[in-house]
């Protein structure tokens, strides 16, 4: 099943790097009684993901921060090593987006998002979208048909649908 408006989000255990290494996440955590975005992408440091994804939210993020959105959250199937340098490389840490490594894609298959395409070396990845989340709901939901291409996910195109 894909997820959609109006379905509840899993609770998921996410990574991030804290001061001391790796720290688990509660995706629960982030969501109950906030209101939060989170967006997913392919692959950090990938091409749209790294030059049009994160850097839309960052443009974005005050704009946001106006609408009552608490924090902006990116998933990608990776480890939260890369997910740190990854987030220096964009600006999306001094930007204060909160950026969750999902290993072993288990929260991207729970809601139905996950893709595999072998040709570009990308394995159980997640399908890119952006998504509003009021106390654990999902309230709006813009997925993108083609993994390449960064449209109707991008900060921009949330902000105007809300």
């Amino acid at each position: 099943m894909t997820l959609s408006t109006g379905d509840k989000l899993p609770d998921a255990t996410l990574y991030m790097m804290g001061s001391e290494g790796p720290e688990a996440v509660q995706l629960s955590d982030k969501t109950a009684g906030r209101k939060v975005v989170i967006f997913a992408v392919p692959g950090a440091f990938t091409p749209t993901c790294h030059s049009a994804h994160v850097p839309s939210f960052v443009r974005t993020r005050y704009a946001f921060a106006k609408e009552g959105v608490e924090e902006i959250i990116c998933v990608s199937v990776n480890d939260p090593f890369v997910m740190k340098s990854w987030a220096e490389a964009t600006g999306a840490d001094s930007a204060g987006i909160t950026m969750l490594g999902d290993p072993e894609a288990a929260f991207t298959k729970a809601i139905g998002m996950d893709f595999t395409a072998p040709p570009v070396g990308l394995i159980d990845r997640s399908k890119r979208y952006a998504m509003l989340v009021e106390d654990g709901t999902v309230t709006l939901m813009h997925a993108e048909e083609n993994p390449g291409v960064c449209e109707t996910s991008a900060g921009e195109s949330l902000l105007a649908a809300m």
